[in-house]
């Protein structure tokens, strides 16, 4: 038995795909504008409405400047620390299913981005010298 090698296929001739129109934005987009800033130029016409149309295209699209997403966890956290009341980090851990470490940091972080948080009280449970016994926390709140 005779082994076949592999061997190119001839290519058959299939025809060009036709060229995709340019993606801009307006009617026609920025080549169109181009094309017709470049046919006024040299067949010596009014430049104006060709360069008129080019710049409304290459204007950058003016938007309203977009607000603060609702429903974060980030808006939850604001929201408790400037009650008057502040929060503590429990209430924080509960609102957001953060863990604790998480928490601090993110008190922490407030400060790098120019919010001062305050400790409006620092609530002491009954154990040695009062200090760091099960049960104590700290109010929180943003200053101002």
């Amino acid at each position: 038995m005779r082994s076949r090698r592999w061997q190119p296929t001839t290519r058959r001739s299939e025809p060009e795909a036709p060229q995709r129109p340019s993606v801009g934005r307006g009617v026609g987009g920025l080549r169109v504008a181009a094309e017709a800033v470049v046919a006024a130029w040299e067949g010596g016409s009014d430049l104006a409405p060709a360069m008129e149309a080019l710049k409304a295209l290459l204007a950058p699209a003016t938007k309203a400047p977009r607000g603060p997403r609702t429903g974060t966890k980030n808006e939850a956290v604001l929201t408790l620390l400037r009650r008057e009341d502040g929060a503590s980090i429990a209430q924080i851990i509960e609102a957001t299913g953060w863990a604790p470490h998480t928490v601090r940091g993110y008190l922490a972080g407030l400060k790098k981005r120019g919010l001062s948080v305050e400790v409006i009280e620092r609530v002491r449970q009954v154990g040695p010298n009062k200090q760091g016994a099960k049960g104590s926390y700290s109010i929180y709140r943003i200053a101002g």
